[in-house]
């Protein structure tokens, strides 16, 4: 077998394969084993007629199909390997010259990673924001903790007030009629969350248990279901039971209860410490990010149509799995939101895009700044690896080895992207300097006003204009997850990014 490039336009590339006589015939021979069990013939059995009678009968081309099948998945790869391509889209292969006793030669057509103009990506100028956590922010947690551990009491002697927890039995009606999702048996509700639709919990309040009550709402004008916006409805409800919380004491005990330390200061201190680390991280994070972005902003190259298409689908996929660990479906994501196929591609696109990009400028650095992972670095990044995930590295090993050569690029990226954010000109910013720099008024513009010298004489001095540059802005988007609502219910839309180092 050998490889001949033809030409190359763009990221096309088109190549001849040749193929010995010796190696057709083995896939003539392959083909014609695969196939002599569906051929019949006159005097012989049913797939014991030799070879020659078939060809004889029907044309040796019977078997040129399949025995050019037979060949592709060895005589390709070896080709792309001779010309040291790197295709990234499905080759369109066609038939030159074939026959019996003579080479065979496959024309092929495929796209390759394309060509990558970068600019200069050693001293980028970027922001970095540097995140400080509060005592706001601890008290936050802590509260959060302590409604956690929370007890339920169960209310007997009054009516249900807001802040309530109530189990209900509900059936909603319009126009008498009742719709889809409006009924539920022992459902549970915090009056006051906000969880069900406008004037629903207000009305519940005031109930008392094994009371049963018709209350009136109406339904938001830019609700999820189009047979229900702006509709009026009337709900049915019993309620079934009266819960309060009542919150455990902020001290020394508590912090003994939930935790490892003996003093709450101690607890205080720690969530604080781990905080900062999370903060820390995302600002790291973020910067990487920055970085890049910038680089790609000013690059040029051209990509591969099947490039974005394939990360498309990628992302979609990462979508998927993000929103089944929330307990729904791309199929009922889609249904909540009236997301078509086509139209989470579009909505996808742009994003794939620039990872894509992102993907093809790191490739490229690296190369041109001879980035490599030696073993002891591998080795190490496995041993976090296996810290992350709490397990033995040598279990870490048996079940990375399939991907080690994946891995193994990711460490290669993730050590090209540090050495560009150790080349960057970085300018540390607070989140309030940046919001404060935003809500800053603008400079008012003042009219310079024009007096003539003489009569006759131009009343200004005519000046070339200052050339105006304009910033560059680079945004990152994210997959806004649907909001998994019942149609009586309405829930707070998550948030979900492709990035890469989430939190």
């Amino acid at each position: 077998m050998s490889a001949n490039l033809v030409k190359k336009e763009g990221y096309t590339v088109d190549f001849e394969i040749t193929v010995s006589p010796e190696m057709f015939e083995e896939g003539m021979q392959k083909s014609y084993i695969k196939n002599r069990k569906n051929i019949m013939i006159h005097g012989f059995r049913k797939g014991k007629a030799p070879r020659k009678f078939i060809e004889k009968l029907y044309g040796e081309a019977i078997f040129y199909e399949d025995a050019v099948n037979e060949l592709l998945p060895k005589v390709y790869p070896e080709a792309v390997e001779e010309l040291k391509l790197d295709p990234v889209s499905r080759p369109e292969i066609d038939i030159k010259e074939i026959g019996t006793g003579k080479e065979l030669v496959l024309t092929v057509k495929v796209d390759v990673t394309p060509d990558v103009k970068l600019p200069e990506y050693k001293g980028i100028k970027v922001e970095k924001t540097v995140y400080t956590v509060t005592d706001q922010e601890v008290d936050a947690e802590i509260k959060q903790m302590q409604e956690r551990n929370a007890r339920m009491i169960t209310v007997e002697d009054r009516a249900a007030e807001m802040g309530d927890i109530v189990n209900i039995d509900y059936e909603g009606s319009v126009d008498g009629v009742p719709f889809d999702g409006g009924k539920a048996d022992a459902q549970d509700l915090e009056l006051g969350s906000g969880s069900f639709i406008p004037g629903f919990e207000e009305q519940v309040a005031g109930m008392k248990i094994g009371e049963e009550k018709d209350i009136q709402v109406k339904f938001p004008d830019e609700y999820h279901a189009e047979d229900l916006k702006g509709k009026d409805a009337v709900f049915k409800i019993k309620l079934n039971k009266i819960q309060k919380k009542e919150v455990p004491e902020l001290d020394d005990e508590f912090a003994k209860d939930v935790s490892e330390f003996d003093t709450l200061a101690e607890l205080k201190a720690d969530i604080k410490k781990r905080a900062q680390e999370r903060r820390d991280q995302q600002s790291e994070n973020e910067l990487e990010n920055k970085v890049v972005e910038a680089i790609v902003s000013e690059m040029e190259v051209d990509i591969p149509p099947a490039m974005i298409e394939d990360r498309t689908k990628s992302l979609i996929q990462d979508f998927d799995m993000q929103l089944r660990q929330q307990g729904m479906s791309l199929d009922l994501y889609s249904k909540y939101t009236g997301m078509t196929v086509d139209s989470m591609q579009d909505h996808f696109k742009s994003q794939a895009e620039s990872s894509v990009k992102g993907t093809l400028a790191l490739s490229e650095i690296a190369k041109a700044e001879k980035v490599e992972v030696s073993e002891a670095e591998l080795e190490e990044e496995l041993k976090k690896l296996a810290e992350q995930y709490h397990m033995e590295l040598d279990k870490i090993k048996e079940i990375m080895q399939p991907q080690m050569e994946s891995f193994k690029q990711e460490c290669i990226t993730h050590k090209t992207v540090k050495l560009l954010v150790d080349n960057a000109k970085i300018t540390e910013v607070k989140p309030e300097d940046k919001k404060s720099e935003e809500n800053k008024p603008a400079a008012k513009k003042t009219t310079a006003k024009k007096t003539a010298a003489k009569k006759g004489e131009d009343d200004t001095e005519k000046k070339p204009a200052a050339k105006k540059t304009a910033a560059k802005k680079t945004t990152a988007k994210t997959a806004d997850a649907g909001e998994k609502k019942t149609a009586a219910k309405k829930t707070t839309a998550k948030k979900t990014t492709a990035k890469k180092d989430e939190e």
